[in-house]
Formats: C-alpha cells, structure tokens, sequence
C-alpha cells in the first residue's frame, strides 16, 4: 500500500504521518528531510536555500525526483503538499485546518508571535501555489484528485490517524493506470 498525506503548513500531517506509519509499521519518507538533504549537499542554510527553489525550479524537480525513486517501495507514507501527484498512491490523503488555527499551531510549535507566523505562512503558501502551478500546471488548492480529505481542526491527531488507517483498511488498491 502506497500512501500519500499532504497539507498545509500547521495542519498536523507531520504528526499524523508518523502516527500512521508507526502503527502500520510502514515507511515513513517526509519531503522535508529531502528539501533538507539538498540543501545540505549544496552548503546552505535552509532559508536560503528555500529563497534559491523560489527562482531556481531545479530545486523542486529534484525533490520530487527523489521522492518518486523512494515512493517505489510498497507499505509507505509519503508526505508532502506535491506527494500525490509525484506517486501513484492507493490512497490519497489531505489533511487541512483553517488558516488561523494552523498560524497558531505554527506559532506555538515554533515559540514564534501569531503576526510572524501569519505573514510567513501567507507568503509560504502564495509562493508554493505559484510555483507548483509554473512547474506542474498543478494547483494544489484543487482537493478533487484525493482520496480523502480531513480537517483536523476539531480532531485530535490520534482521531485524524485513525481515520486514515480505517480507509487504508477499507480500500482496494487501484489498478496501475487507472488513477487521474
């Protein structure tokens, strides 16, 4: 079973991603450590190299390219706001929160004030939006392609976990060529 969870930032799928592949015993592959890796690799810092993907597309075709090669493994959760698209998943997830509660999130999680979080996360979501449909002709506000779409802002992350693992648990997998 291949199975994607995208979100925005501050939605929980981190947490959520780990909790299901923890449970499922499956392999758990975050985007955010490959975009960590590159940058790494090329001697930057993560905030410069995030300012380098918004002009240098290469950055992103690289994650994903790297991304597809580890998605080529059965019983995984790859995560990651371009995963479904980058893999053929049985199972697509998307797990949002409205903006503000995911600007809350963000703040406690990063012991940051709500007006730092929120003009970041504005601009952060502006710019993937952009970038995605420039690379991709893809918009990643369109949930119609996936599977399954959560707003955890009522649900725990346990709550949001079982969810996923009750549809992991219920699906069929989807004949090769036939997912959009």
């Amino acid at each position: 079973m291949r199975v994607t969870i995208g979100g925005p930032p501050g939605s929980g799928k981190t947490t959520v991603a780990k909790i299901v592949s923890n449970q499922l015993r499956y392999t758990h592959i975050y985007t955010g450590d490959i975009f960590r890796n590159l940058a790494k690799e090329r001697g930057m810092s993560l905030g410069d190299f995030s300012k380098l993907a918004e002009k240098d597309y290469s950055i992103d075709i690289e994650v994903d390219r790297r991304q597809k090669e580890l998605g080529n493994t059965e019983n995984i959760i790859l995560e990651g706001r371009m995963a479904r698209f980058v893999i053929n998943p049985d199972l697509s997830v998307w797990i949002t929160a409205p903006f503000d509660e995911r600007v809350k999130r963000i703040s406690q999680r990063e012991n940051l004030t709500y007006d730092e979080v929120f003009k970041d996360t504005e601009l952060r979501e502006k710019s993937e939006i952009n970038r995605y449909q420039k690379i991709y002709n893809v918009d990643i506000s369109n949930l119609a392609s996936y599977d399954l779409v959560i707003n955890s802002l009522r649900l725990s992350a346990d709550g949001v976990s079982q969810i996923i693992i009750a549809a992991i648990n219920n699906i069929s997998p989807v004949p090769k060529g036939d997912r959009v």
